[in-house]
């Protein structure tokens, strides 16, 4: 009998966080779980207590441990990856950076986007800028990502690492994000949806099946940037028939706008995402048009 993988997750209390835990458990993993305390891990976990962004606490935590793989799920900026990178250069064989789809903020193509697209061996790290200021974070969301990507592919003692570029997540009755209910408030009432004059798809991914995607990432041997998405591209449109069928009594009103805020998963510009290396990797995506309307009934409570 093989022996148990040791598995680290940093973050990883909700969301497709709590359903990776589920699946690395069930596949027979010995999991660690290191967060800040704010809330319980799962049953049958090892709980490890720290602050992700003190190299002290962080070593102070881990102690002489040593895993297998370590799944990061909440590294943000260029500076906790670097933390992370001292810290676990050694100590693991494979580490998987939960990146995102917003790393091609700056990429205007109507086509697929490879990943190739943003080579993090290129991307310029700034250290100074203020990452540890929440507003300053949430406004460079996928700056943070993309130079957090950089710092784990420079050059330096060896890391293997991955980062998976996860498209727009859907489904699942504790979706936090509240932005289907943004949809779904408004058809109610019959108010205005703002849509971008020229509103672009998306791709996306079920949260179940990004869920399944890391513990595939987490057991194969390759490394760099792999992006996760589902077959076919979604538009707004198509987010607001799947939420109109559950609310009969409702109606759609888009408001076309040139500039200026729009609703979520409405864009300026396309955010498909290329999943042929993932695929010729060997997993197999569902099409987002299939899982739509589950997602849809999950998140709003209303059934299958």
């Amino acid at each position: 009998m093989d022996k148990p993988r040791e598995v680290l997750v940093i973050g990883g209390n909700r969301y497709f966080g709590k359903r990776l835990i589920g699946r690395l458990l069930a596949a027979g993993d010995r999991v660690t779980v290191l967060n800040r305390g704010s809330s319980a891990p799962p049953p049958d976990v090892v709980h490890l207590v720290a602050d992700r962004d003190d190299e002290t606490s962080l070593r102070s935590a881990l102690g002489s441990r040593v895993f297998d793989v370590v799944v990061d799920q909440v590294c943000y900026t260029p500076r906790q990856a670097a933390v992370a990178r001292r810290v676990f250069t050694g100590r693991t064989r494979r580490y998987v950076m939960t990146s995102t789809v917003e790393v091609y903020e700056y990429e205007d193509s109507i086509a697929l986007v490879r990943e190739d697209a943003v080579d993090p061996l290129k991307v310029s790290v700034d250290l100074e800028l203020p990452w540890d200021d929440p507003e300053f974070l949430e406004g460079h969301y996928g700056e943070g990502k993309r130079q957090a990507e950089a710092v784990f592919a420079a050059p330096g003692p060896e890391l293997p690492y991955v980062s998976v570029r996860v498209a727009h997540v859907l489904g699942g009755d504790d979706d936090f994000t509240g932005r289907l209910d943004h949809y779904a408030s408004r058809i109610r009432d019959g108010r205005p949806i703002a849509v971008p004059f020229s509103n672009q798809p998306a791709t996306y991914i079920h949260v179940e099946e990004i869920a399944d995607f890391l513990a595939w990432t987490a057991g194969e041997e390759f490394t760099g940037p792999v992006n996760a998405a589902s077959h076919s591209l979604l538009t707004t449109v198509d987010l607001c028939e799947a939420v109109a069928t559950h609310l009969p009594e409702g109606e759609v009103v888009l408001q076309l706008v040139e500039i200026g805020e729009v609703s979520p998963f409405s864009f300026f510009r396309s955010y498909g995402m290329d999943n042929s290396r993932a695929t010729h990797l060997g997993f197999t995506f569902a099409d987002a048009r299939h899982w739509l309307p589950t997602a849809v009934a999950e998140t709003l409570g209303t059934g299958d």
